[in-house]
């Protein structure tokens, strides 16, 4: 009889074990450790793995291309957006049109409303540098303006270049883009998406799945 009821709990502490495991392998699959990745990002635990909720939402087979990337940037993908290719053309590095969750956190952690202004300015940097040549030249200065900044409503004259370039050697380096944008906050306007500081609100599922609970005194 003893030998019999050990069996039974034996038995049944697998079975426990079983849906734990279950539900925890559900839970991961496809989501790196939220730990590691928050450390790497401006996000806490609990927004990532809020933000992994509306990853899911738009991602096929846990991956996502430039459209649903912009649709997460803008809230919309009804037209071509420069300032978005730009954005996954910086971390597609491998050029395969497509973004895993954990390239896909990192990529917009820099435009957290929390993220740090040094982070974004060199961010907006290589943005603007479209031939990747470590300084702005006139056309791409131009040309990011036309596009980006009346994709947001914003408008700068035509001699922003000659303002920046105060060194008058042709081109813009990251000393004048700083002094640049100090003098025009508008050129960081696209870097802060304010819908990320409420991921959390937003996509409040992860809350039955979520390994760690913030500290609300924290950040």
């Amino acid at each position: 009889m003893m030998m019999q009821c050990l069996d039974a709990l034996k038995h049944f502490s697998t079975f426990l074990l079983t849906c734990c495991d279950s539900h925890l392998n559900h839970h991961s699959r496809g989501l790196p450790n939220p730990k590691d990745l928050a450390k790497g990002t401006v996000f806490t635990v609990n927004e990532i793995e809020a933000l992994y909720e509306m990853f899911k939402s738009i991602s096929k087979a846990g991956l996502i291309d430039k459209d649903q990337f912009q649709l997460v940037l803008f809230k919309t993908n009804r037209k071509k957006s420069l300032f978005a290719d730009r954005v996954f053309d910086l971390f597609d590095a491998k050029h395969t049109g497509i973004l895993d969750f954990e390239t896909f956190a990192r990529a917009i952690s820099v435009f957290h409303p929390k993220a740090r202004l040094e982070d974004k300015l060199e961010f907006s940097f290589k943005l603007y540098d479209l031939k990747h040549q470590g300084f702005i030249g006139r056309q791409e200065l131009k040309q990011m303006m036309v596009a980006t900044l009346a994709e947001s409503g914003m408008n700068l004259s035509d001699g922003t270049f000659e303002e920046a370039d105060s060194k008058m050697d042709g081109k813009i380096d990251k000393e004048e883009w700083q002094a640049l944008v100090s003098r025009h906050p508008s050129l960081l306007q696209n870097m802060t998406l304010q819908h990320l500081k409420d991921i959390t609100k937003t996509f409040p599922n992860f809350v039955f799945y979520t390994i760690v609970t913030d500290n609300p005194s924290s950040g």
